[in-house]
């Protein structure tokens, strides 16, 4: 693989990864309007209580969306500061890091994804995984759900 496939497969990598959290930014947008507005919405009946119960779980509801819509605000911003177009030789934010089963790219944690018919793990800079893999380069080996695995490439 060129030095410029190796880049525009990684800029692809992070544009795939933007358009997913952006896709999460969007649904938990919605979540917190939906549940401020069903919060709104909650009719005082003769049993206050009730009332005050049901307005209390739609600020609870909101509240827990607009945490999650908080966290992928961020995780979009570190991820668009990532610098994909430099070829690294050791493993480190903007790394994708080949192995014989899978390819890790460190830059958000968006878990699995399948792209070109390839397994690639995006790993947030901060995961356990990430900071195992840090620093390491080809031919390092390191312990993944109990298997030895071995770096074939980093770039």
């Amino acid at each position: 693989m060129t030095r410029e496939e190796m880049i525009t497969f990684k800029t692809r990598l992070k544009k795939t990864g933007e358009l997913l959290i952006t896709e999460r930014i969007t649904i938990a947008k919605s979540a917190v309007d939906s549940a401020q507005e069903a919060a709104n919405s909650e009719d005082k009946s003769s049993a206050g209580d009730k009332y005050e119960t049901g307005r209390a779980m739609g600020h609870l509801e909101k509240d827990m969306y607009a945490r999650q819509l908080a966290e992928n605000i961020r995780e979009l911003d570190k991820l668009q500061k990532v610098n994909t177009d430099i070829v690294y030789t050791t493993a480190q934010t903007g790394a994708l890091v080949k192995c014989q089963q899978y390819a890790f790219f460190i830059a958000a944690g968006l878990g699995k994804q399948v792209i070109d018919d390839q397994i690639i793990f995006f790993l947030s800079p901060d995961a356990p995984l990430a900071k195992l893999l840090l620093h390491k380069k080809a031919e390092d080996t390191f312990l993944f759900n109990k298997v030895d695995m071995v770096i074939v490439e980093i770039y």
